[in-house]
């Protein structure tokens, strides 16, 4: 199972990273739960600043709510993970697990050069942020043709700022209707006099 491998992959995150370690190490002995809903994974805080794996029978001090559909999300917006997330418990431990997750950084070129070396680990890196920020790219393009096409060529859509102006324009005649119609009764009135 890959969380078998959790606390190892955190712990070489947190290897560089004594601020981290230190918001850890403040929480030792404390377990937390991620429930991803198919599969859980405890976690508990070591008075080093590392984590390790918590036995099933250790209950957790904090419980990490995630959905599943939500991953993609907290992994483009690491800043903002934990408004994905519904926790319970110790609301302290959270914001430090909080904290900790927004500061630790994975320094992939490091890793690879040890593998590589350090040339092709630039070169790999960097051909994986390219291939990355065209796949954003192309994702971008396509929505937006999607969007002109919708409004434009087989009008399905509407732009907001029409939907609005229609709206007023809407209200404006109601307005003139309602006063077009105490006139005519206005008229009227005199009318029979």
């Amino acid at each position: 199972m890959i969380f078998k491998f959790a606390p190892a992959a955190i712990n070489h995150l947190l290897n560089n990273e004594p601020k981290a370690k230190a918001k850890i190490a403040a929480h030792a002995g404390k377990v937390a739960l991620f429930d991803l809903g198919v599969m859980t994974l405890r976690l508990k805080a070591g008075s080093d600043g590392f984590v390790e794996a918590a036995a099933d029978d250790q209950s957790p001090q904090v419980t990490i709510h995630v959905k599943p559909a939500d991953l993609p999300l907290i992994a483009q917006h690491r800043d903002r993970a934990f408004s994905y997330v519904k926790i319970d418990g110790d609301a302290d431990f959270a914001n430090a697990i909080s904290q900790v997750s927004q500061a630790v950084q994975w320094d992939a070129e490091k890793d690879l050069s040890k593998l590589v070396g350090d040339i092709a680990a630039v070169r790999l890196v960097a051909g994986g942020r390219a291939a990355i920020d065209g796949i954003r790219s192309t994702q971008q393009k396509i929505a937006e043709n999607f969007a002109e096409y919708f409004l434009e060529e087989n009008p399905m859509l509407m732009r907001p700022r029409a939907v609005s102006d229609f709206s007023s324009e809407v209200s404006k005649l109601r307005d003139d209707v309602e006063r077009l119609s105490k006139r005519i009764d206005k008229l009227k009135g005199s009318s029979l006099t």
